[in-house]
């Protein structure tokens, strides 16, 4: 699949982004966080990719078993499984530490200047796999306004279950924008493009891995996007 220049959004007037792997740099702040706990545990061997294709599966099984569970709690119960995988000592304290550390993970290099030139032209929403709280910390790093945020704490599901996306269709529709004003922007084809596809809302998928091994902190899926662009700046590059 080739990158795309340009996406078409005739009459497209809100953006609904995944925050974390799109916006937000999740991998990257996962392992800045977990890196030196291998090193003091003598485990710097572990392959980025492993251990970060070890939380996906972990994090989706809490996830769709247990899905009014709330996100600090998922990643908790994550970290220790991942911990146990490999071998690794079992630490409360890394476990809360781990729980706590979503708010902190940052923004891709080019996403709030993308989401700033967006926002002249669009209005902008997330759906997201987190609680209110860690999203609070994350808008603060994100420095634009969102029209609405649908969590998976609000709504009692994490994607790509359907009610996020029932969510956000019904609030926006009475907000004045119908289902067909949507264009909806992610990383992950798990979490976003087959479930939004499953809505009829098309789907660009801003592809963050293109050129590494694997899915990385997602779960593989074939679904198939609209468009697919490597960054948000190549994003908005292709829709203004």
């Amino acid at each position: 699949m080739t990158f795309d220049n340009r996406v078409d959004a005739t009459g497209r007037r809100i953006l609904t982004f995944d925050c974390y792997g799109t916006l937000i740099d999740w991998e990257s702040g996962i392992l800045a966080l977990v890196r030196p706990w291998l090193a003091v545990a003598a485990r710097s061997d572990i392959p980025d990719d492993l251990l970060l294709s070890a939380f996906a599966l972990h994090q989706a099984r809490h996830q769709q078993t247990r899905p009014t569970l709330l996100y600090p709690e998922v990643l908790s119960r994550t970290w220790g499984d991942v911990a146990a995988t490999f071998g690794l000592p079992d630490s409360p304290d890394q476990c809360a530490a781990f729980a706590a550390s979503a708010g902190d993970w940052p923004p891709f290099p080019d996403t709030v200047a993308a989401l700033r030139r967006l926002f002249g032209r669009f209005a902008l929403a997330i759906l997201s796999n987190v609680d209110e709280a860690s999203l609070l910390r994350s808008l603060r790093l994100l420095e634009v306004p969102f029209l609405l945020t649908v969590t998976a704490e609000r709504v009692g599901s994490y994607k790509p279950a359907a009610p996020h996306f029932e969510t956000a269709i019904a609030e926006l529709a009475a907000r004045g924008y119908p289902k067909e004003s949507i264009l909806h922007v992610a990383q992950s084809r798990h979490h976003d493009v087959d479930p939004a596809s499953r809505f009829g809302i098309p789907t660009v998928w801003v592809d963050r891995r293109h050129g590494k091994r694997g899915t990385g902190a997602t779960i593989a899926n074939t679904a198939v996007p609209i468009a697919r662009v490597p960054s948000m700046a190549a994003f908005a590059d292709a829709i203004m």
